[in-house]
């Protein structure tokens, strides 16, 4: 189901179609998107939608172009407030529509009011919820709207106003705090994530932030037991409930609809115009002070009620405002969610980690220097298999090249965000061969049945779960194609000196101050004329790996090898397979790949002329990281 599409509420009567008041409605929405702007440029005019006519304080039937404006006043004391008199009637698509004013001013809804006790939605919470407080740390308060998800990526956030989450004085990136600074000013103890998108304009005043780890979350709303599953279109006369920080669970009835209402955000945001829908307080459920909305509501949505009465799981709008201090009529405004969701980028449902749109695969800008992929040589380029016509095979947060002829990777390149690795478990993913390449170019479980090989990752699995938690989980299931495997026996690491080649990328981080806790890798095996053959595959005997990182703006460059010695191999004996630091121009003589000059830049490595004088590393303590 593609939420971020409108969808009609199931839970309402069924309407008759293409009657003449649709018709008109549909008119009048256009009208408004085109006429909407220039109207609202008068001083004196504070929105401009679709209403029915108000008259002797009795909200009749008669749809109507409803003007509201901050003073009534006389014609002849119309030039002294620099506006205009607001005609009787306008001519939509050759029909003679009537109009309707009303006084009436708007603010947003995060002015805050003093508090005698907190309730539970004003506390930090774990996990957080829907109509709890929140607020970026230049903000005072506002609600958690729902729980939203990436489009592309399935990274969760939550949802709330750009005057929630950013204001005048945020930016992308602030850092966002659950409950709001209002609530508690323990900022540190409080943190939440950080604003990842925000919009302020005809589409709506919204934004979202993320939900970094140590905090969960519940999409079910505070006191409504409901989780929003769909986005809806308001119709006049439609019932509606929200849950919000301050006011807590309310009532109301669509009013107007299509609207164009100006705000003052103030500062040197200013006025802002902010497509919407207009919200009257339910006879039939009345709020406790008569109040549906206040200060601090903002950012909670407004979900369609069914026929009896209890809320729906179907979103009409996303609350930001309502009436100004001095305006005694009770009201709220709404963004549509479609266009909140459509701006955004978001969705209700998560999508699952085969629908999580693959990122690009190793990313050659990921350190302070642009670090690009090997190149193959010119013997052995033709041997390289193509994805449309790239010799370049991305995944999430990998990439590779393939040989032909050896079915193995010539080379595998991938990315290490060391500060938001994910613990996942590996249970119940398997082995397969891509789908996108010949299988006849990749080996199978045909060489790992019923023996002691086993399938190693060159990128290993733990290195490659980063990033959001569907990115991490995308990651971790892409890690298992064949292509990022090559045949170890099943005491390769433990026959590598205790482990050390399968910790590498670990101890630089024990030993190193590695910037941004970023690092990039290559890796792969040696492919030799004279490799054991083994159920007609020849199972490589030498592996390389090279570590890229940074260190106080500094790019270092470190060479692996994984051999039995440097000089010479003899018969396969893993029992005698060691672990050298190498220089990258001997990885590229036995690999025959050639690295890019920046990383040779970074490899200082001095080492004896002699290659039998080099001595394998015998602990992680051995390696030369200066």
């Amino acid at each position: 189901m593609a939420t971020n599409n409108a969808k009609k509420k199931t839970a309402s009567p069924p309407r008759k179609s293409a009657s003449a008041q649709d018709q008109l409605i549909e008119s009048l929405q256009q009208y408004i998107r085109t006429r909407g702007p220039d109207l609202l440029k008068d001083p004196n005019v504070s929105s401009v939608g679709i209403g029915q006519k108000i008259k002797n304080g009795t909200r009749g039937k008669q749809v109507v172009l409803q003007f509201t404006v901050k003073t009534k006043a006389e014609p002849e004391a119309l030039e002294a407030l620099g506006t205009t008199r607001i005609p009787k009637s306008v001519t939509v698509d050759g029909t003679q529509v009537p109009t309707d004013v009303i006084e009436r001013s708007y603010q947003a809804h995060f002015r805050m009011v003093a508090e005698v006790e907190k309730p539970q939605r004003k506390t930090r919470l774990n996990p957080v919820f829907p109509g709890a407080s929140v607020g970026g740390v230049t903000v005072t308060a506002g609600t958690i709207g729902c729980i939203v998800f990436d489009r592309a990526d399935g990274t969760p956030y939550v949802l709330s106003n750009w005057h929630v989450l950013q204001g005048p004085d945020g930016k992308l990136g602030e850092e966002i705090v659950q409950p709001g600074r209002f609530d508690d000013n323990r900022i540190a103890r409080n943190h939440l994530g950080t604003l990842q998108r925000s919009h302020l304009g005809p589409a709506g005043d919204c934004a979202v932030a993320t939900i970094d780890e140590g905090r969960t979350f519940d999409p079910t709303i505070c006191e409504l037991g409901v989780a929003p599953q769909e986005l809806g279109d308001p119709d006049l006369g439609d019932k509606v409930i929200k849950s919000g920080r301050t006011t807590g669970v309310t009532h109301g009835v669509v009013r107007r609809i299509h609207t164009m209402v100006k705000i003052d955000y103030e500062g040197d945001v200013g006025e802002r115009v902010i497509g919407c829908f207009e919200i009257g307080p339910d006879a039939d459920h009345p709020a406790a002070d008569g109040e549906i909305s206040s200060g601090g509501d903002s950012g909670a949505v407004w979900l369609f009620k069914q026929g009896n009465g209890k809320p729906g799981k179907i979103i009409a709008g996303l609350h930001f405002g309502g009436e100004s201090t001095s305006d005694p009529d009770e009201h709220a405004l709404a963004c549509m969610s479609s266009s909140v969701f459509e701006k955004l980028e978001i969705t209700l449902q998560q999508p699952s980690p085969e629908e999580v749109q693959p990122l690009q695969g190793y990313d050659p800008d990921f350190l302070s220097d642009q670090i690009d992929i090997p190149q193959l040589t010119a013997d052995i380029s033709a041997d390289a298999v193509r994805l449309d016509g790239s010799e370049v095979i991305p995944y999430t947060h990998f990439s590779l090249t393939l040989s032909k002829k050896r079915r193995f990777p010539f080379w595998v390149g991938w990315n290490i965000d060391g500060g938001s690795l994910k613990r996942l478990s590996r249970s119940g993913i398997p082995f397969t061969k891509d789908p996108r390449l010949p299988a006849n170019t990749q080996v199978g479980n045909e060489l790992y049945e019923g023996n002691r090989l086993d399938r190693g990752h060159i990128a290993r699995r733990a290195d490659l779960l980063w990033g959001s938690l569907p990115e991490a989980e995308k990651a971790n299931t892409d890690s298992f194609f064949y292509t990022n495997i090559t045949p170890q026996m099943d005491d390769f690491n433990q026959s590598a000196k205790n482990g050390l080649w399968g910790n590498l990328e670990d101890a630089i981080y024990a030993d190193v101050d590695v910037d941004d806790l970023k690092v990039s890798v290559f890796g792969g095996p040696v492919f030799q004329d004279d490799d054991h053959a083994y159920r007609g595959i020849k199972v490589p005997r030498e592996f390389w790996k090279v570590i890229a990182y940074a260190e106080r703006g500094e790019l270092k460059a470190k060479a692996f090898l994984l051999t039995q010695n440097l000089d010479q191999l003899e018969a396969l004996d893993l029992a005698e397979f060691r672990v050298f630091q190498v220089t990258l121009d001997e990885i590229e003589e036995r690999a025959h790949i050639r690295f890019p000059t920046a990383l040779h830049k970074g490899d200082k490595l001095l080492v004896p002329e002699a290659a039998a004088a080099r001595a394998p590393l015998e602990n992680l303590s051995d390696i030369n990281w200066d």
